[in-house]
């Protein structure tokens, strides 16, 4: 739903800082075109053309998924209870052979309504037949920093194809739709692509001054494999490939050597955190607190819904909290506060899109609502942020904005048929699944 200016009344704003503390406070907020203009709590009706009654309502920014795979939304619940290797060589990689444009769009369309409806206005994505992806949150109305997925096993007319794609990637759909949809590399992993990609991704992304999306150190297998392969785990190879820089965003990053941590801190590298996806794998328990504490900058992703099974970053920031706190016999570490701030302003940071994370005039609107006014979130008055973090969840979302455009409101979607988006997706995966039988 498209207006010019949007007045939101009454609302209790909570701001994450970089730092790990949230400021509340009650305001109104005034949006006009895409930004933030105003944060008074007098502000005069006749300022907008379209007024939000947030009364009972918490005003925050939208969640920021800094690691996702959104087409593969048509693979919930296919390939569950499953290590990382046999769940990608047995599963995964046999039915995204019958991946297309069309299934592609249809699976990005069904994760484009569930991050809508669960408050999540940002998301970084890998995958494949990326065009249509940005076709469908072009359509949709969200933000997305999406990265073709770059494959080689060390094929060299393989991988001039993945150069290919992403520079198509680049030049027809970065800074597109309003600068919603920005582009990065993506090499894959260390394990599915050769140093010759690798090393050209590097030159590559500082042609275009773009940045570069990875999978790395996920598994211990990966770690045993690199150390039989090059005698250094993943970061000192990819340090002795010149490859290390403050532009890269490293998704999983579970089994990491004391001297990882250094070369993370050294080269300003982002980290991005998939608790649930890691914890449903097997593949371990991040150290998020160390990292954190080295003054590294971690945002949390889902991954992809095969191996989550949802988008929902409310139960990934349960998670995300819960699991180190657990994992360090410390109940103290990953306050409800700082676990917010790695949501959302930590994750703008790790996208580079310092317009956006935080409640401030002259940023971004992409702004969520939250409907305090239900079971699971009463009583307010005991800790508000507390609440967002261990007891909300993606239902609570009651309006959902992004860049100045209202896209859901009390619950309801104002620009997509969710029904019809629900019908496609299912009849999609019922498809595929036939073809690999």
């Amino acid at each position: 739903m498209e207006t010019n200016n949007i007045l939101i009344k009454n609302s209790i704003i909570l701001n994450p800082k970089a730092t790990g503390t949230v400021d509340e406070y009650k305001s109104s907020l005034l949006i006009e075109n895409n930004k933030i203009s105003l944060i008074s709590e007098d502000i005069e009706d006749s300022n907008a053309d379209y007024i939000i009654d947030a009364q009972g309502k918490i005003l925050m920014p939208g969640l920021i998924n800094t690691h996702s795979h959104i087409p593969m939304t048509l693979f919930r619940g296919y390939a569950d209870d499953l290590n990382l290797d046999t769940w990608l060589n047995d599963y995964i990689w046999p039915i995204e052979s019958h991946l297309n444009s069309e299934t592609i769009y249809n699976g990005t369309m069904l994760g484009a309504i569930e991050m809508i409806k669960s408050g999540t206005t940002t998301f970084s994505d890998m995958y494949f037949y990326m065009g249509d992806v940005a076709k469908a949150i072009g359509k949709a109305g969200i933000r997305g920093v999406l990265s073709y997925s770059m494959i080689d096993f060390g094929d060299e007319q393989k991988r001039e194809n993945e150069f290919k794609e992403s520079i198509s990637l680049i030049k027809n759909h970065h800074n597109t739709y309003d600068g919603r949809i920005t582009t990065m590399f993506g090499p894959h992993s260390i394990y599915t692509t050769s140093p010759e990609l690798l090393r050209r991704v590097r030159k590559e992304a500082n042609k275009y001054n773009l940045g570069i999306h990875i999978h790395m150190n996920e598994t211990q297998k990966e770690i045993d494999d690199c150390m039989d392969l090059r005698g250094i785990r993943p970061f000192e190879y990819l340090d002795d490939l010149g490859i290390l820089s403050d532009d890269i965003i490293a998704a999983h990053c579970v089994w990491l050597s004391d001297n990882e941590i250094d070369l993370i801190k050294k080269y300003d590298v982002k980290v991005s955190h998939n608790p649930c996806s890691n914890a449903k794998l097997a593949s371990g328990i991040a150290p998020i607190s160390k990292l954190i504490d080295n003054g590294i900058c971690v945002s949390i992703g889902t991954d992809g819904s095969s191996s989550n099974n949802n988008l929902d970053m409310f139960e990934e920031m349960k998670f995300t909290a819960l699991l180190q706190k657990a994992q360090t016999l410390n109940p103290e570490v990953l306050s409800a506060e700082r676990t917010l701030s790695l949501a959302t302003i930590n994750g703008a940071n790790a996208l580079g899109l310092e317009n956006l994370g935080s409640i401030e005039e002259g940023k971004l609107a992409d702004i969520i609502l939250i409907n305090t006014n239900r079971p699971n979130f009463s009583p307010i008055n005991n800790n508000t942020c507390s609440n967002i973090v261990y007891s909300a969840n993606g239902s609570n979302v009651d309006s959902t904005i992004v860049n100045g455009e209202i896209l859901m409101e009390n619950r309801k979607l104002t620009n997509l048929n969710e029904t019809d988006i629900l019908k496609n997706a299912n009849e999609t995966i019922d498809e595929m699944i036939k073809l690999k039988d």
